[in-house]
């Protein structure tokens, strides 16, 4: 009769009896002492004691980065937050609608530091008709600016809106915003930031802080729709 073949054990095996065999180095306290491993900071050879106490250094680290990034954010995010509330508070100061588009832009270019700030409105009341933001905006930006989702971000490829712009020429990326009504796919204007690095506004970027602030100044200047 053929014996059973009894199967080799395994590393898994070993890693699997020590895990659940808490105290067996306790009861084999040599063993422990004499365990020998490879320092990742070097040849040399550590006990597994020595070992044990590095990789809680390094995890310890990790943490702090992991909480130094948190803490870095959460500044940003204040700052970001207060200027927006200066950027809004300009807009709810402001008595005569007709300056309404002006101080966006200014506003918008003093508080988030954006070089260039641009914006043509269409469809707007009679009596602001005549204004210059009111002007120059073709039927082929407005349904291109319709036709946007949500805020373009990348570089000019020779876009009418870049040409509202101060400098185009020194445009490196753009932030197209379009202005609409809430809940209507039709655009009343579009808010155009450009900026000479060529990464302030990449095309990767997310866009929701832009989708809000595109919301807030469709609000402001829904004041100014017929």
């Amino acid at each position: 009769m053929t014996e059973p073949t009894i199967p080799p054990i395994t590393e898994d095996d070993i890693a699997n009896y020590l895990a659940n065999t808490p105290d067996f180095f306790e009861r084999h306290a040599g063993v422990l002492a004499s365990v020998q491993l490879s320092s990742p900071h070097g040849q040399r050879a550590v006990s597994l004691q020595e070992r044990q106490a590095e990789m809680l250094r390094e995890k310890i680290k990790g943490l702090e980065l992991r909480s130094a990034d948190m803490i870095r954010h959460g500044q940003e995010n204040s700052a970001i937050a207060d200027r927006l509330h200066r950027w809004t508070r300009e807009l709810l100061l402001t008595r005569d609608a007709q300056d309404l588009p002006l101080v966006v832009a200014s506003e918008m270019a003093a508080q988030f530091n954006v070089p260039q700030v641009a914006i043509k409105l269409w469809d707007v009341a009679a009596d602001f008709a005549g204004q210059t933001y009111a002007q120059g905006a073709s039927e082929d930006v407005r349904a291109f600016a319709a036709s946007l989702p949500r805020p373009y971000c990348g570089a000019n490829p020779g876009l009418e809106a870049a040409s509202w712009l101060v400098d185009p020429g020194a445009v490196g990326s753009l932030a197209l915003i379009p202005l609409r009504d809430a809940g209507s796919p039709d655009a009343f204007g579009l808010l155009v930031l450009g900026s000479s690095d060529p990464h302030r506004f990449a095309a990767d970027m997310g866009t929701e802080f832009l989708e809000r602030m595109g919301e807030l100044t469709s609000a402001a200047l829904s004041r100014l729709r017929p």
